[in-house]
């Protein structure tokens, strides 16, 4: 054929292309650059639980070494305060109270009372489906609590979400055999010990990538360490009563100490795998500590687990992939959330979203691949409807049931329009000095946005 006929056919062809997947390449001609994402959400780990975090409750150099590689961010938040609305909120990009999550999920009545659904609506966004329909391929491993459990039989199934594979906790609709032997959380009739958890849900994670190469992966691995109660392996260096108290501090300690030692597993696990160059790795948490320890868990701020101060939803955020996010750095002034993560991941991946899914977080991929910018769309929190369904930190810790973050500046009130708070959280990350009564017009202006989402979430009633 001549060359000026084979140029006319691959013209041709090229246009007929265009025409039927447009500009973007369809996902199956993606994959071979497509990114893994491993997605690492600890349970109820305090902002400062770790080493480059500041911890000083056992060393965690291989945690660290995440760190060395990648970088930090300082003011990275998680959606909610707890466990299932947090979760829902990164799965969704939406506010977890936009599908009726207000709190953690446990039986139907506790959950009629918190005004909240007994599982996740399926119908609802995920982000695991987004990436599946991508050519990804979508495992789970570890804890669920979105649906499933006690008296829940009807919760929809992980493959329901876009997941091709799970394994998963006593909190799902399909719990693990092997690590829920009986008809609660852990027992010691599981056949992997409470302090081997995490070491499974590695290498579940790990075998579900070597047997995906060739096409990307996003895992979501969500341990239920550093979740009480902690139950560590007998560590020969520990020469107190054995078995110890499953809410102090020196157990705590040995649990910490084995995560880290898993955390590493799975970065070598990747390098032997020769995928480590392409795989992006998120380390945070769900929420915050309970117990805090005077605080000491959360670097001084204020609030725990159950708080919408600092110390319940500021999280130690960390994301490595070499040759894109600058190692060894720190991003001490962006403001991001959980609900960013669908947007900012799908454009880091070239993951096409549906034209009619609305995110309530924004894109943040430049911030992420370590490119420091302000923050132009408000930040929303809601924990405590009632005092029935609902458990609370005390004295101090204790927080109104709404917050609103507007650059520098941060609101708390209760729905009902008392105890306003004011902070401003660049020179007072600790909310020592409440500024309400010197700033009238601030308050005005977040009140008014604060009152406003709030009428606009659903209310089970």
């Amino acid at each position: 054929m001549p060359y000026k006929q084979k140029l006319n056919t691959l013209l041709v062809s090229t246009i007929i292309t265009i025409a039927i997947f447009g500009w973007k390449l369809p996902a199956y001609c993606q994959t071979h650059t497509s990114p893994n994402i491993i997605f690492i959400l600890t349970d109820d780990m305090g902002f400062s639980d770790i080493g480059c975090f500041g911890g000083k409750l056992t060393p965690t150099p291989n945690i660290d070494r995440l760190a060395k590689d990648g970088r930090k961010f300082m003011q990275y938040y998680s959606a909610a305060p707890i466990c299932s609305p947090s979760r829902a909120g990164l799965l969704t990009g939406m506010y977890p109270a936009r599908w009726n999550f207000s709190t953690y999920l446990d039986n139907r009545k506790h959950n009629k009372n918190a005004q909240q659904a007994d599982f996740l609506d399926p119908s609802a966004p995920s982000i695991a489906r987004f990436f599946k329909d991508a050519g990804y391929a979508t495992g789970h491993f570890g804890k669920w609590h979105l649906g499933g459990g006690r008296d829940v039989k009807n919760a929809p199934g992980f493959d329901q979400y876009g997941f091709d594979e799970h394994a998963s906790t006593y909190e799902s609709p399909d719990p693990d055999s092997l690590i829920t032997a009986t008809n609660w959380i852990w027992s010691d009739k599981d056949s992997i010990k409470r302090w081997d958890r995490t070491k499974y849900f590695v290498d579940k994670t790990l075998d579900f990538l070597g047997r995906h190469k060739g096409q990307p992966c996003f895992v979501n691995l969500w341990p239920d360490d550093v979740h009480t109660p902690w139950v560590p392996r007998k560590d020969p260096e520990y020469t107190g009563k054995y078995p110890m108290n499953q809410e102090e501090e020196a157990a705590l300690k040995l649990v910490l100490k084995e995560y880290d030692i898993q955390i590493g597993r799975l970065l070598d696990g990747l390098a032997k795998l020769g995928i480590e160059e392409n795989t992006i790795v998120i380390f945070t948490s769900d929420n915050g500590p309970l117990p805090s320890f005077r605080g000491s868990r959360t670097a001084g701020l204020r609030g725990s687990k159950l708080s919408l101060y600092e110390g319940g939803t500021r999280m130690p955020f960390i994301m490595s992939w070499p040759g894109h996010v600058p190692a060894g750095t720190v991003d001490s002034s962006s403001m991001v959330t959980a609900i960013d993560m669908i947007p900012s991941l799908a454009r880091m991946s070239n993951v096409s979203l549906p034209a009619n899914y609305q995110s309530d977080g924004i894109d943040r991929s430049m911030v992420l691949l370590g490119k420091q910018a302000m923050r132009n769309k408000e930040m929303f929190w809601e924990y405590g409807r009632n005092d029935i369904a609902f458990r609370y930190p005390l004295g101090r810790d204790k927080s109104p049931n709404l917050a609103i973050r507007s650059g520098d500046w941060k609101l708390l009130m209760n729905s009902d329009g008392t105890d306003v708070q004011l902070y401003n959280i660049k020179i007072d990350k600790y909310e020592t000095n409440n500024r309400a009564d010197s700033e009238p017009d601030i308050i005005a202006q977040l009140e008014n946005k604060l009152l406003q989402w709030w009428s606009s979430l659903p209310k089970l009633m």
